[in-house]
């Protein structure tokens, strides 16, 4: 095994640590032996992602670093082709945390069956941490497909509402709609590439040397983009996420709400790889994001419930995002990119809060939380911390992801785009909403009475998550530094593209 990159060993076993931590802890019987060894070894995988994070972006480049590419399915020029640029690599570390924090909260949420559920976990954080290294397209298929084993498990088999195996099997299909468009999408590509150069690939490298015909450009990139934006979610293909957030174990919740793989699907692939069609078809995918950002903020406002608040608060974060995206421009995909760091972090923040109530009250249901502040202070201190960062309040991650994807948007579509600034109103209602009738005014149920406020473990976790929020609103530079070559230089093939058009 040849290596391009000394560091490559590093990430190999950061991608795949995970899964082996699994699978050390299948002849182990006692409970709390395995979760102490799972969460270490989530400690650890967390540990090595931010030691790997801070050596890329001690020396940022626009290409790929780590490189290492070793032959696999040679017929169809498929190989293990992985490696990192500042697009992908701060994906990492927040896998890790999510991974961190969702074996945690296991510990006292998960009463039956613990091994089983741990270890699916861990096998989606490898699924996860393939994704965003996988530089062969056809191994990007396979960790696609393989996140759909474990989130189907853990739905099915942990999911803590009545309608869990009808979630879970929503959740399946409509991935499984979304799979055979990118396959076939990916086929496509490789096919083209041997009509150009006589033998099929599904390098990235490779196919990013390729021109598309225009045509097939566009097939590709309508193929590619139904399959991201279901697995987003965006509107209108967000129905599984609902029913996923509010019937399945809060760990996945966290996993499946706070990495939004679908819009790094779109950063990765269809802008590089269909940068033409792309540009020619952003409109459209811009008014959709503007209809998800008000169709998610005034689904958010009507929701009793706090885990489906957030699903549709996550929909209308996700069309913020992919409207930056749309924008073409540094700002615009700048914004993108936090804003992906910063929904993973909010998106978990806020549902370890519904967790720890969940776990103590029995339901999420607003309408029955009032007066949670006076009972469970340091509950509501986080929970506080947590809304103002889905909020977008200054001196939170929430904030320069929203204002960049904002100006980015206004930079290149004008007037017309100032319809997403509705997200800051909407976001502040349903997130000040929820904090008034849950955790302040007085206590009008009788449960609320004997509540418990939070353990060390759980106040621990609360912390990490609020820390590293507090952190990013302050030093966004963080996460846009490491990326801003790799911006810059998708931005430029971005620009390549319009140009020709324009010419032409």
């Amino acid at each position: 095994m040849e290596s391009s990159d000394p560091g490559f060993s590093f990430l190999a076993l950061l991608l795949f640590w995970p899964l082996l931590v699994g699978l050390c802890l299948i002849p182990f019987r006692d409970v709390r032996l395995i979760h102490r060894l799972a969460l270490i070894g989530a400690l650890v995988e967390l540990g090595m992602s931010i030691s790997f994070f801070v050596r890329f972006a001690a020396a940022p480049t626009a290409g790929f670093q780590f490189q290492e590419q070793l032959p696999w399915i040679d017929a169809i020029g498929a190989s293990i082709h992985i490696g990192v640029d500042g697009l992908s690599a701060p994906f990492l570390p927040l896998t890790a945390l999510l991974t961190v924090i969702a074996v945690a909260q296991a510990r006292t949420t998960v009463a039956h069956r613990q091994k089983p559920y741990l270890i699916s976990l861990l096998a989606f954080s490898t699924a996860s941490n393939g994704i965003f290294t996988a530089l062969d397209l056809a191994l990007f298929f396979v960790f696609w497909e393989l996140m759909l084993v474990p989130t189907f498990v853990l739905i099915k088999l942990w999911g803590t509402g009545p309608g869990r195996g009808h979630a879970a099997t929503k959740y399946v299909l409509a991935m499984l709609m979304g799979s055979v468009t990118l396959l076939a999408a990916l086929v496509l590509l490789s096919v083209n590439h041997r009509n150009v150069t006589g033998s099929l690939s599904f390098d990235y490298l490779a196919l990013l040397d390729i021109a598309v015909p225009a045509g097939l450009g566009t097939v590709v990139f309508f193929l590619m983009a139904f399959s991201f934006m279901l697995k987003a979610p965006l509107f209108p293909l967000h129905s599984w996420l609902p029913p996923a957030l509010q019937e399945g174990p809060i760990g996945v919740g966290i996993l499946l709400a706070g990495l939004k793989v679908g819009v790094y699907g779109f950063l990765r692939f269809i802008m590089p790889l269909t940068s033409d069609a792309f540009m020619e078809w952003r409109w459209l995918i811009a008014v959709l994001a503007v209809l998800a950002v008000l169709y998610g903020g005034l689904a958010a406002l009507a929701q009793p419930d706090l885990r489906r608040l957030i699903a549709f608060a996550g929909v209308s974060h996700v069309g913020l995002a992919l409207l930056g995206l749309s924008a073409g421009n540094s700002d615009g995909i700048s914004g993108a990119v936090f804003l992906l760091a910063n929904l993973g972090l909010t998106s978990a923040g806020l549902l370890l809060i519904a967790g720890f109530i969940h776990q103590r009250l029995g339901s999420t249901d607003v309408g029955a939380l009032g007066g949670l502040s006076v009972k469970a202070p340091a509950l509501a201190a986080f929970a506080l911390v947590f809304a103002f960062a889905e909020a977008a309040l200054p001196g939170t991650s929430g904030f320069p992801g929203e204002f960049l994807a904002l100006l980015g948007a206004f930079r290149e579509f004008g007037a017309p785009s100032l319809v997403a600034l509705a997200i800051v109103v909407l976001a502040a209602g349903y997130s000040l909403i929820w904090l008034q009738q849950a955790l302040y005014g007085p206590v009008t149920r009788e449960p609320v009475n004997h509540i418990v406020d939070l353990g060390p473990r759980e106040a621990t976790l609360a912390f990490v998550v609020a820390a590293a929020i507090v952190l990013l609103g302050i030093f966004p530079s963080l996460i846009l530094d490491p990326a801003e070559a790799s911006i810059a230089q998708l931005v430029e093939r971005l620009a390549v593209t319009a140009g020709a058009g324009g010419d032409g």
